[in-house]
């Protein structure tokens, strides 16, 4: 833990120690984890006039459009679900078409964007509308319990899933479940996903498995193809040298709100907090120091890593580090396994966090 590193050197770098992590175990209200199913800071700003699309693609132009007019006809008074009633007994009239749209498109795309973009332009309260990771709904059942949640969301305009996860059959059939309940009270849906494991063309087009593993909710969806070059840099971006500890405690003690842990310790308290509650464990922390970094030991933890890494990245907080570079992470098993997708995303977002953070130390 943060409490043992001693700051280097004689004289005074700041007047208080840095924060730990470890240190924390945040007790988050429901009502927290769904007022949070927001778009990520990162996307605060986005809307539909802010993506750029390609002039050689016609079908980003197509999507901006289909989006658009999806979010006006979200508007009115909620849609009351098929199996209740209005006034004298007349039961809800449905909206015609499809209640859900699915962003079918490769990496870089701006599928986020765009799905950031449809929460921002539909016409409801904040409270009204949710936005989230596959894993964060997951993790919302898990905090909540299956009813709860069902009971929670149900009252919502639209839910929106980021990168709806195909790798795991029973968190898949769980979430199905949970929409096919959410439909039924006239909750709007909106998805994007990854691709299966192993499948030609990874990270390309997902319709396909996508619609196949939701069964009995593939009618509720259209899809929405988005064609595309990746914006950003293909293949994953070289991570930078790690930092000697040394570097590592003087740039925590020097930066105000920063955290410094030693990177086993905080694996090990990971294991005790639900992933639920790993935004929290991040509240007012203005970046992360670890010193020791080394190869994540086993899938659980590398897992609850990945997870942990998504909120820094969501929350753009910068990562100072120690011990080897984060692409060396996680084992050749597991960068070849089912959840490889996973942890290439960890590795690119750390990398991404790290770099964020060279400003941290001292020249």
């Amino acid at each position: 833990m943060s409490s043992s590193h001693a700051v280097p050197g004689s004289s005074p770098i700041a007047e208080t120690a840095p924060l730990s992590l470890c240190a924390r175990e945040p007790h988050v209200p429901a009502d927290r984890l769904v007022a949070e199913m927001v778009p990520p800071p990162r996307f605060d700003s986005v809307r539909f006039d802010t993506y750029v699309p390609d002039p050689n693609q016609p079908s980003q132009t197509e999507a901006v459009r289909v989006l658009s007019d999806f979010a006006a006809g979200l508007g009115g008074a909620h849609a009351m679900g098929a199996g209740k009633r209005k006034w004298f007994g007349r039961k809800t009239v449905q909206p015609s078409g499809p209640r859900g749209v699915y962003l079918d498109g490769g990496y870089g795309v701006g599928k986020t964007h765009l799905l950031a973009s449809l929460w921002h332009a539909t016409p409801a309260a904040p409270e009204l509308k949710a936005f989230g990771t596959f894993v964060e709904l997951t993790n919302l059942v898990g905090a909540l319990g299956f009813q709860q949640t069902v009971r929670t969301l149900s009252g919502h305009r639209l839910l929106c899933i980021d990168e709806f996860e195909l790798d795991d059959p029973g968190d898949t059939v769980l979430v199905s479940s949970l929409l096919s309940r959410l439909v039924e009270e006239g909750v709007a849906l909106a998805a994007t996903s990854n691709t299966l494991p192993g499948k030609l063309g990874e990270g390309r087009f997902a319709a396909a498995d996508f619609l196949r593993e939701i069964q009995g909710l593939s009618a509720h969806f259209r899809p929405l193809r988005i064609d595309g070059e990746d914006y950003r840099h293909r293949g994953l971006p070289e991570a930078p040298p790690p930092y000697s500890d040394e570097q590592v405690t003087r740039a925590a003690y020097a930066t105000p709100g920063a955290a410094l842990d030693d990177f086993p310790s905080l694996l090990d308290h990971l294991a005790r907090v639900h992933p639920s509650r790993y935004g929290a464990l991040t509240d007012g922390v203005r970046a992360v120091c670890l010193t020791d970094v080394r190869p994540v030991p086993d899938q659980s933890t590398a897992l609850r890593l990945v997870v942990l890494a998504d909120r820094l990245y969501d929350r753009e907080v910068p990562v100072l580090a120690s011990g080897v570079p984060f692409d060396k992470l996680f084992s050749e098993e597991m960068l070849n396994g089912g959840y490889r997708k996973k942890y290439f995303r960890a590795i690119s977002r750390l990398t991404a966090l790290a770099r964020d953070a060279k400003g941290l130390v001292a020249q």
